[in-house]
Protein backbone atom coordinates (compact mmCIF):
# COMPACT_ATOMS: atom_id res chain seq x y z
CA UNK A 1 0.00 0.00 0.00
CA UNK A 2 1.05 3.70 -0.73
CA UNK A 3 2.12 6.33 1.70
CA UNK A 4 -0.96 8.28 -0.14
CA UNK A 5 -3.51 5.37 0.11
CA UNK A 6 -2.22 4.61 3.71
CA UNK A 7 -2.89 8.08 4.42
CA UNK A 8 -6.37 8.05 2.65
CA UNK A 9 -7.55 5.05 4.47
CA UNK A 10 -6.24 7.11 8.02
CA UNK A 11 -8.40 9.81 6.72
CA UNK A 12 -10.99 8.08 6.12
CA UNK A 13 -11.12 5.58 9.80
CA UNK A 14 -10.88 8.94 11.73
CA UNK A 15 -14.29 10.72 9.93
CA UNK A 16 -15.98 7.25 9.93
CA UNK A 17 -15.09 7.25 13.79
CA UNK A 18 -17.06 10.76 13.52
CA UNK A 19 -20.08 9.77 12.11
CA UNK A 20 -20.69 7.16 14.72
CA UNK A 21 -21.49 9.48 17.62
CA UNK A 22 -24.29 11.23 14.57
CA UNK A 23 -25.84 7.89 13.99
CA UNK A 24 -27.57 7.42 17.65
CA UNK A 25 -28.22 10.78 18.71
CA UNK A 26 -29.39 12.96 15.20
CA UNK A 27 -28.92 10.93 11.92
CA UNK A 28 -27.08 12.83 9.31
CA UNK A 29 -27.43 15.92 11.14
CA UNK A 30 -23.43 16.85 10.89
CA UNK A 31 -23.06 16.71 6.56
CA UNK A 32 -19.46 16.60 5.87
CA UNK A 33 -18.52 18.65 2.38
CA UNK A 34 -15.45 18.92 0.86
CA UNK A 35 -13.76 20.94 -2.29
CA UNK A 36 -10.35 21.13 -4.43
CA UNK A 37 -9.59 25.07 -3.26
CA UNK A 38 -8.67 27.60 -0.75
CA UNK A 39 -9.96 29.71 1.66
CA UNK A 40 -12.01 32.61 -0.63
CA UNK A 41 -11.74 30.74 -3.54
CA UNK A 42 -14.88 29.80 -6.04
CA UNK A 43 -15.41 26.53 -4.69
CA UNK A 44 -15.06 28.12 -1.19
CA UNK A 45 -17.21 30.38 -1.55
CA UNK A 46 -20.16 28.36 -2.71
CA UNK A 47 -19.59 25.72 0.01
CA UNK A 48 -20.25 28.32 2.33
CA UNK A 49 -23.29 29.72 0.66
CA UNK A 50 -24.43 26.03 0.60
CA UNK A 51 -23.62 25.60 4.40
CA UNK A 52 -25.60 28.84 4.96
CA UNK A 53 -28.55 27.61 3.43
CA UNK A 54 -28.70 24.24 5.17
CA UNK A 55 -27.99 25.41 8.39
CA UNK A 56 -30.76 28.46 8.08
CA UNK A 57 -33.33 26.40 7.03
CA UNK A 58 -32.73 23.19 9.08
CA UNK A 59 -31.21 21.64 12.16
CA UNK A 60 -28.76 20.09 9.90
CA UNK A 61 -25.08 21.61 9.80
CA UNK A 62 -22.45 21.34 7.47
CA UNK A 63 -18.81 20.80 7.92
CA UNK A 64 -16.80 22.05 5.07
CA UNK A 65 -12.91 20.88 4.34
CA UNK A 66 -10.87 22.64 2.29
CA UNK A 67 -8.28 21.80 -0.70
CA UNK A 68 -5.30 19.19 1.61
CA UNK A 69 -7.42 18.89 4.67
CA UNK A 70 -8.62 15.32 4.06
CA UNK A 71 -6.04 14.89 1.32
CA UNK A 72 -6.68 15.65 -2.90
CA UNK A 73 -8.64 15.83 -5.18
CA UNK A 74 -8.71 11.98 -5.93
CA UNK A 75 -8.76 11.16 -2.04
CA UNK A 76 -12.00 13.21 -2.00
CA UNK A 77 -13.84 11.34 -4.62
CA UNK A 78 -12.66 8.31 -3.24
CA UNK A 79 -14.20 9.05 0.53
CA UNK A 80 -17.78 10.56 -1.20
CA UNK A 81 -18.06 7.31 -3.15
CA UNK A 82 -17.27 5.27 0.32
CA UNK A 83 -19.64 7.68 2.30
CA UNK A 84 -17.32 8.79 4.31
CA UNK A 85 -18.23 12.46 2.91
CA UNK A 86 -21.68 13.19 1.81
CA UNK A 87 -21.12 16.19 -0.52
CA UNK A 88 -17.85 16.83 -2.95
CA UNK A 89 -16.90 19.66 -5.40
CA UNK A 90 -14.81 18.59 -8.06
CA UNK A 91 -14.04 19.89 -11.18
CA UNK A 92 -13.95 17.50 -14.87
CA UNK A 93 -10.11 17.89 -15.13
CA UNK A 94 -10.54 15.04 -12.15
CA UNK A 95 -13.93 13.38 -12.48
CA UNK A 96 -12.70 12.55 -16.34
CA UNK A 97 -10.94 9.79 -14.85
CA UNK A 98 -14.13 8.23 -13.80
CA UNK A 99 -16.11 9.70 -16.21
CA UNK A 100 -14.97 9.94 -19.18
CA UNK A 101 -17.74 12.02 -20.99
CA UNK A 102 -17.18 14.89 -18.50
CA UNK A 103 -14.11 15.82 -20.41
CA UNK A 104 -16.08 17.55 -22.61
CA UNK A 105 -15.56 20.86 -21.28
CA UNK A 106 -11.91 20.67 -22.51
CA UNK A 107 -12.55 20.46 -26.03
CA UNK A 108 -11.58 24.13 -26.87
CA UNK A 109 -14.32 26.99 -28.18
CA UNK A 110 -16.74 24.93 -27.25
CA UNK A 111 -18.66 26.97 -24.59
CA UNK A 112 -19.63 30.68 -24.81
CA UNK A 113 -17.40 33.49 -23.43
CA UNK A 114 -19.87 35.98 -22.58
CA UNK A 115 -20.27 35.60 -18.44
CA UNK A 116 -24.46 36.02 -19.11
CA UNK A 117 -24.57 33.18 -22.20
CA UNK A 118 -22.86 30.38 -20.12
CA UNK A 119 -24.56 30.99 -16.84
CA UNK A 120 -27.97 31.00 -18.80
CA UNK A 121 -26.36 27.84 -20.44
CA UNK A 122 -25.86 26.14 -17.51
CA UNK A 123 -29.25 27.28 -16.01
CA UNK A 124 -31.48 25.91 -18.58
CA UNK A 125 -28.60 23.18 -21.17
CA UNK A 126 -29.84 19.31 -21.41
CA UNK A 127 -26.92 17.94 -21.86
CA UNK A 128 -25.81 19.85 -18.09
CA UNK A 129 -29.01 19.12 -16.44
CA UNK A 130 -30.74 16.08 -17.72
CA UNK A 131 -27.96 14.04 -19.15
CA UNK A 132 -24.87 14.21 -16.61
CA UNK A 133 -26.72 13.48 -13.90
CA UNK A 134 -27.31 10.16 -15.68
CA UNK A 135 -23.82 9.23 -16.08
CA UNK A 136 -22.91 10.84 -12.37
CA UNK A 137 -25.54 8.24 -10.92
CA UNK A 138 -23.70 5.28 -12.74
CA UNK A 139 -20.71 6.10 -9.97
CA UNK A 140 -23.02 6.15 -7.16
CA UNK A 141 -23.21 9.98 -7.23
CA UNK A 142 -25.71 12.63 -7.12
CA UNK A 143 -25.07 15.79 -9.61
CA UNK A 144 -26.93 18.62 -7.62
CA UNK A 145 -24.62 21.59 -9.82
CA UNK A 146 -22.34 22.21 -12.14
CA UNK A 147 -21.02 25.63 -12.70
CA UNK A 148 -18.59 27.96 -14.03
CA UNK A 149 -16.07 29.35 -12.34
CA UNK A 150 -14.52 31.52 -14.95
CA UNK A 151 -12.50 31.78 -18.08
CA UNK A 152 -9.40 29.48 -18.33
CA UNK A 153 -6.38 32.26 -18.91
CA UNK A 154 -2.81 30.68 -19.67
CA UNK A 155 0.63 31.77 -18.35
CA UNK A 156 4.01 31.52 -20.02
CA UNK A 157 7.27 32.46 -20.03
CA UNK A 158 6.76 34.46 -23.38
CA UNK A 159 3.80 36.21 -24.90
CA UNK A 160 1.45 33.79 -26.52
CA UNK A 161 -0.66 34.77 -29.72
CA UNK A 162 -0.31 31.90 -32.80
CA UNK A 163 0.04 28.11 -32.32
CA UNK A 164 3.97 28.23 -33.10
CA UNK A 165 4.25 30.38 -30.04
CA UNK A 166 3.46 27.27 -28.20
CA UNK A 167 6.19 25.25 -29.93
CA UNK A 168 8.69 24.24 -27.52
CA UNK A 169 6.45 25.12 -24.17
CA UNK A 170 6.38 22.30 -21.67
CA UNK A 171 2.86 23.65 -20.82
CA UNK A 172 1.03 21.99 -17.13
CA UNK A 173 -2.18 20.34 -17.55
CA UNK A 174 -4.08 18.41 -15.22
CA UNK A 175 -3.48 14.53 -15.52
CA UNK A 176 -6.36 14.44 -18.03
CA UNK A 177 -6.06 13.10 -21.72
CA UNK A 178 -8.00 15.27 -23.28
CA UNK A 179 -6.65 18.76 -21.91
CA UNK A 180 -3.59 16.75 -22.94
CA UNK A 181 -4.77 16.59 -26.51
CA UNK A 182 -6.75 20.38 -26.63
CA UNK A 183 -2.43 21.63 -25.67
CA UNK A 184 -1.04 19.61 -28.06
CA UNK A 185 -3.20 20.55 -30.49
CA UNK A 186 -2.19 24.31 -29.51
CA UNK A 187 1.16 23.43 -30.73
CA UNK A 188 2.16 22.79 -27.26
CA UNK A 189 4.12 19.77 -25.10
CA UNK A 190 1.59 19.37 -22.36
CA UNK A 191 3.13 17.91 -18.79
CA UNK A 192 0.49 16.40 -16.51
CA UNK A 193 1.83 17.79 -12.67
CA UNK A 194 0.29 17.73 -9.44
CA UNK A 195 -0.59 21.36 -8.37
CA UNK A 196 1.81 21.40 -5.60
CA UNK A 197 4.55 21.74 -8.25
CA UNK A 198 3.34 24.16 -10.62
CA UNK A 199 4.94 26.97 -8.90
CA UNK A 200 8.48 25.29 -8.27
CA UNK A 201 7.98 24.03 -12.14
CA UNK A 202 7.63 27.27 -13.28
CA UNK A 203 10.30 28.77 -11.36
CA UNK A 204 12.82 26.05 -12.44
CA UNK A 205 11.21 26.05 -15.87
CA UNK A 206 10.74 22.50 -15.85
CA UNK A 207 7.32 23.47 -17.37
CA UNK A 208 6.74 27.02 -19.13
CA UNK A 209 3.16 27.77 -18.41
CA UNK A 210 0.02 26.44 -17.11
CA UNK A 211 -3.83 27.44 -17.63
CA UNK A 212 -6.20 28.44 -14.70
CA UNK A 213 -8.87 30.72 -13.92
CA UNK A 214 -7.36 34.21 -13.14
CA UNK A 215 -8.81 34.28 -9.53
CA UNK A 216 -6.63 30.94 -9.10
CA UNK A 217 -3.23 32.32 -10.89
CA UNK A 218 -3.78 35.46 -8.22
CA UNK A 219 -3.96 33.62 -4.94
CA UNK A 220 -1.56 31.43 -6.31
CA UNK A 221 1.19 33.69 -7.18
CA UNK A 222 1.62 32.04 -10.31
CA UNK A 223 1.99 35.39 -12.45
CA UNK A 224 5.08 35.70 -10.52
CA UNK A 225 7.24 33.02 -12.03
CA UNK A 226 5.19 32.99 -14.94
CA UNK A 227 4.34 36.75 -15.95
CA UNK A 228 2.39 36.84 -19.31
CA UNK A 229 -0.88 36.46 -19.24
CA UNK A 230 -3.10 35.29 -22.28
CA UNK A 231 -6.49 35.38 -22.82
CA UNK A 232 -7.35 32.85 -25.52
CA UNK A 233 -11.34 32.47 -25.18
CA UNK A 234 -10.82 29.09 -25.35
CA UNK A 235 -12.80 27.29 -22.37
CA UNK A 236 -14.56 27.98 -18.84
CA UNK A 237 -13.22 26.68 -15.87
CA UNK A 238 -16.13 23.93 -14.55
CA UNK A 239 -16.91 22.44 -11.32
CA UNK A 240 -19.48 20.31 -10.33
CA UNK A 241 -21.31 19.72 -6.78
CA UNK A 242 -21.99 15.96 -6.15
CA UNK A 243 -23.48 13.94 -3.52
CA UNK A 244 -23.58 10.59 -2.56
CA UNK A 245 -26.21 9.09 -3.96
CA UNK A 246 -26.70 6.16 -0.95
CA UNK A 247 -26.74 8.81 1.38
CA UNK A 248 -28.45 11.70 -1.01
CA UNK A 249 -31.15 8.52 -1.67
CA UNK A 250 -31.67 8.03 2.06
CA UNK A 251 -33.01 11.68 3.00
CA UNK A 252 -36.35 12.69 3.24
CA UNK A 253 -38.31 14.05 0.29
CA UNK A 254 -38.02 17.85 2.35
CA UNK A 255 -34.21 17.13 2.97
CA UNK A 256 -33.67 16.19 -0.68
CA UNK A 257 -35.04 19.49 -1.28
CA UNK A 258 -33.77 21.72 1.15
CA UNK A 259 -30.46 19.67 -0.75
CA UNK A 260 -31.52 20.80 -4.35
CA UNK A 261 -32.52 23.91 -3.05
CA UNK A 262 -29.09 25.18 -1.12
CA UNK A 263 -27.07 24.05 -3.91
CA UNK A 264 -29.70 26.54 -6.37
CA UNK A 265 -28.84 29.51 -3.69
CA UNK A 266 -25.21 28.90 -3.98
CA UNK A 267 -25.71 28.73 -8.01
CA UNK A 268 -26.98 32.29 -8.07
CA UNK A 269 -24.88 33.70 -5.56
CA UNK A 270 -21.25 32.32 -7.25
CA UNK A 271 -22.56 33.28 -10.89
CA UNK A 272 -23.27 36.71 -10.01
CA UNK A 273 -20.12 36.60 -7.65
CA UNK A 274 -17.13 35.10 -10.36
CA UNK A 275 -17.44 38.37 -12.87
CA UNK A 276 -16.21 40.72 -10.23
CA UNK A 277 -13.87 38.58 -9.00
CA UNK A 278 -12.18 37.93 -12.22
CA UNK A 279 -11.90 41.79 -12.97
CA UNK A 280 -10.98 42.27 -9.30
CA UNK A 281 -7.90 39.49 -9.05
CA UNK A 282 -6.98 41.02 -12.71
CA UNK A 283 -6.37 44.20 -11.61
CA UNK A 284 -4.22 42.81 -8.03
CA UNK A 285 -2.16 40.82 -10.26
CA UNK A 286 -1.15 44.11 -12.27
CA UNK A 287 -0.79 46.52 -9.50
CA UNK A 288 1.17 43.72 -7.95
CA UNK A 289 3.69 42.77 -10.42
CA UNK A 290 5.16 45.60 -13.57
CA UNK A 291 6.28 42.72 -15.34
CA UNK A 292 3.32 41.10 -16.16
CA UNK A 293 1.78 41.20 -19.49
CA UNK A 294 -1.50 40.87 -21.17
CA UNK A 295 -2.29 39.58 -24.02
CA UNK A 296 -5.89 38.76 -25.69
CA UNK A 297 -5.94 37.42 -29.04
CA UNK A 298 -7.54 38.93 -32.00
CA UNK A 299 -10.30 37.50 -34.22
CA UNK A 300 -7.99 36.65 -36.36
CA UNK A 301 -5.41 34.96 -33.69
CA UNK A 302 -7.83 32.78 -32.13
CA UNK A 303 -9.03 31.82 -35.29
CA UNK A 304 -5.85 29.75 -35.67
CA UNK A 305 -6.31 28.12 -32.15
CA UNK A 306 -10.40 27.73 -32.50
CA UNK A 307 -9.29 25.39 -35.88
CA UNK A 308 -7.80 22.85 -33.83
CA UNK A 309 -11.04 22.15 -32.26
CA UNK A 310 -11.92 19.58 -34.73
CA UNK A 311 -9.02 16.89 -33.74
CA UNK A 312 -10.15 17.34 -29.94
CA UNK A 313 -13.85 16.88 -30.96
CA UNK A 314 -12.41 13.65 -32.37
CA UNK A 315 -10.17 12.58 -30.21
CA UNK A 316 -13.22 12.99 -27.09
CA UNK A 317 -15.54 10.49 -29.36
CA UNK A 318 -13.06 7.86 -29.84
CA UNK A 319 -12.36 8.13 -26.02
CA UNK A 320 -15.92 8.09 -24.79
CA UNK A 321 -17.92 5.99 -27.97
CA UNK A 322 -21.54 6.39 -29.24
CA UNK A 323 -22.24 7.82 -25.27
CA UNK A 324 -20.05 11.15 -25.89
CA UNK A 325 -21.10 11.19 -29.54
CA UNK A 326 -24.59 12.07 -28.10
CA UNK A 327 -22.99 14.42 -25.30
CA UNK A 328 -21.56 16.34 -27.54
CA UNK A 329 -24.61 16.49 -30.60
CA UNK A 330 -26.65 17.56 -27.48
CA UNK A 331 -24.21 20.22 -26.37
CA UNK A 332 -24.29 21.82 -29.59
CA UNK A 333 -27.88 21.84 -29.82
CA UNK A 334 -28.30 23.87 -26.11
CA UNK A 335 -25.81 26.08 -27.58
CA UNK A 336 -27.12 26.70 -30.59
CA UNK A 337 -29.13 29.75 -29.00
CA UNK A 338 -26.01 31.90 -28.03
CA UNK A 339 -24.11 31.58 -30.95
CA UNK A 340 -26.54 33.26 -33.13
CA UNK A 341 -26.67 36.27 -31.09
Amino acid sequence: MTLKNILSTAVAGVLMTGMVGFSTAAEAANWRYAHEEFEGDVQDVFAYKFKEYIEENSDNTVQVFRFGELGESDDIMEQTQMGVLQFVNQSPGFTGSLIPEAQIFFIPYLLPVNDDDIVDFFRTSTAINEMFPELYAEQGLELLKMYPEGEMVVTADTPVRTPEDFRGKNIRTMTNPLLSETYRAFGATPTPLPWGEVYGGLQTNIIQGQENPIFWIESGGLYEVSPNLIFTGHGQFTTALMANQSFFNGLSSEEQQLVRDASEHAFDYITEYVPGLSEEMLEKILEASSDVTVTRLTDEERQAFMDTAPRVEARFIEMTGDSGQELLEQFKADLEPYKAQ
